[in-house]
């Protein structure tokens, strides 16, 4: 497999399609990709959208092999949210064999973490696990997040990153991110951010499930008033809501894309 890859434009963090027993619905995964190929240049299942820090092994597992098995040619890149680094290990090495083109990591969960903990947790996972890495920067999970010039130093020390979702919410920092010259594509992970995000190479946010061609217009011409259309779709789909993957399988469910609107929390409580 590979080292590295040219990721760029929209990339999907999907939802996890989950039936009313919490099963993983291999047919609403098939309408989902079918709703979104032609416009995205990645599939990302059990990301944070796909509910992804919360599935078990087996919707984990079922999640990602129904969408490599149904990808046609696009590439996975397999979120695995866990809070150590064994963990990420053991599930990176299952996902590998599931064939997923790459993975995408959180840095190790807690506040207390530090910068040096983070550069060992990436530089471990690699050596572990031949399979590039996607680096998730954001803060809501882990508790910490990694700061710049670790972002740096994981990119030029640790061989096969192939890119960054940057999610910190600060425009700035994604900026001073992208224009760092480290020939890794940084994503923007915030649709409200867009437009003050320049340099990224692309966007991955949950919006790409319901609406992609509206991200790729947004990519292509990232203007006050596009940016003001995006923010309203993204209202009116309760994208900016802290239950944000909830309401996106609403709508979904709404379109007839996936079969039923279930999350996590309400398969599991019965």
């Amino acid at each position: 497999m590979p080292d590295s890859y040219s990721y760029s434009g929209t990339i999907v963090p999907l939802i996890t399609p989950l039936d009313e027993h919490g099963t993983v619905d291999e047919q609403s995964v098939v309408r989902l990709l079918d709703h979104i190929r032609t416009e995205v240049t990645g599939l990302m299942p059990a990301l944070s959208s796909g509910e992804g820090w919360k599935l078990d092994a087996r919707q984990w597992q079922d999640v990602v092999t129904y969408t490599v098995k149904h990808a046609e040619g696009l590439p996975v890149l397999a979120g695995i949210q866990l809070p150590d680094t064994a963990s990420v290990i053991e599930r990176a090495r299952t996902a590998a064999e599931i064939g997923v083109d790459a993975i995408v990591i959180t840095t190790p969960f807690g506040t207390d973490v530090t910068q040096e903990q983070i550069f060992e947790h990436y530089r471990s996972i690699r050596a572990a696990v031949d399979v590039p890495i996607f680096l998730y920067n954001e803060e809501a999970l882990s508790g910490n997040r990694i700061e710049f010039e670790t972002l740096i130093r994981i990119c030029r020390e640790i061989p096969g990153i192939a890119g960054i979702k940057e999610s910190s919410g600060d425009a700035a920092f994604t900026r001073r991110m992208a224009e760092a010259d480290t020939g890794i594509p940084v994503f923007e992970g915030w649709e409200n951010l867009l437009v003050d995000a320049r340099g990224i190479q692309g966007f991955i946010g949950p919006l790409a499930n319901v609406e992609p061609g509206l991200c790729n217009a947004m990519l292509v011409d990232p203007t006050p008033d596009r940016q003001a259309e995006v923010n309203a779709v993204c209202e009116r789909y309760g994208i900016f809501r802290d239950d944000w993957y909830r309401w996106v399988k609403k709508e979904l469910h709404h379109r007839g894309i996936i079969g039923s609107p279930t999350t996590h929390e309400e398969a599991t409580a019965e």
